[in-house]
């Protein structure tokens, strides 16, 4: 039997294309997507801003980890929510000042319902932090990511 390994590091390729000063469409792989500014300051409001986009993919990063980390330890999420609630000092965005920390800080709220245990559920909470790269990069920037979890039990 052959086992095929998986790639530990990967190229990443993105292109985009910006048709005006506030819109940018990006391709990668077979899929497009739109970063834009709302009308407001001067864009289409076709998709989210570059500041909404990392906060997005934070999200979605945590979505996927924590589903890895779960299924990992025979742990079944039947229903996930997350929500966050980021600061941004807009001082850098708006050439006001050099910002060392735009994001001070990002409170996620992850909403799941499971019939795991406390315990483990616990290894879920402790890992994420631990293999997250998106929120590993957000956190060595200088942000503090707080995490509030709410387990409802099935």
């Amino acid at each position: 039997m052959v086992t095929v390994r998986p790639k530990t590091a990967v190229q990443q390729h993105i292109t985009a294309t910006c048709p005006t000063h506030s819109r940018t469409d990006l391709q990668v792989r077979d899929l497009e997507s739109v970063i834009d500014e709302p009308r407001e300051r001067d864009g289409t409001n076709l998709g989210f801003t570059p500041t909404e986009t990392l906060v997005a993919a934070l999200i979605g990063c945590t979505n996927v980890i924590s589903h890895k980390i779960a299924h990992k330890h025979g742990i079944a999420f039947h229903d996930m929510k997350i929500e966050a609630e980021a600061t941004f000092d807009r001082r850098g965005a708006m050439l006001e000042a050099e910002v060392r920390v735009p994001f001070p800080k990002i409170v996620l709220t992850i909403n799941v319902r499971t019939d795991a245990s406390d315990a483990e559920m616990e290894k879920v909470k402790t890992e994420l932090p631990m293999y997250c790269p998106v929120s590993k990069v957000i956190r060595e920037a200088g942000t503090e990511i707080e995490e509030v979890w709410n387990v409802a039990k099935d």
